[in-house]
């Protein structure tokens, strides 16, 4: 992995903390609004941690691969991605 691992392992790590602040609350009953918010939270740090790994990718992998002319291969592996991005 070409991402700052020290970045992602502090997000990831958040993102950890929220879920099992969430889930606290889940089988504490609290309110709604209250776990929807907290999800929400989490969700955005782990969209954050996605985008800096695809980010790392594509300034590392793909641009070797285009400079070597091994390109289809990742141009297939953004098109997949992008199609799961999309539903």
């Amino acid at each position: 992995m070409k991402a700052d691992r020290d970045n992602i392992t502090r997000l990831l790590k958040t993102a950890r903390g929220q879920l099992d602040g969430v889930l606290k609350m889940v089988e504490d009953d609290r309110y709604c609004m209250d776990i929807s918010n907290q999800l929400m939270a989490a969700g955005a740090i782990l969209r954050k941690a996605n985008k800096e790994i695809i980010q790392a990718h594509l300034n590392s992998c793909v641009r070797e691969a285009f400079q070597t002319g091994n390109e289809g291969e990742k141009i297939e592996e953004i098109m997949a991605l992008f199609d799961k991005l999309s539903k």
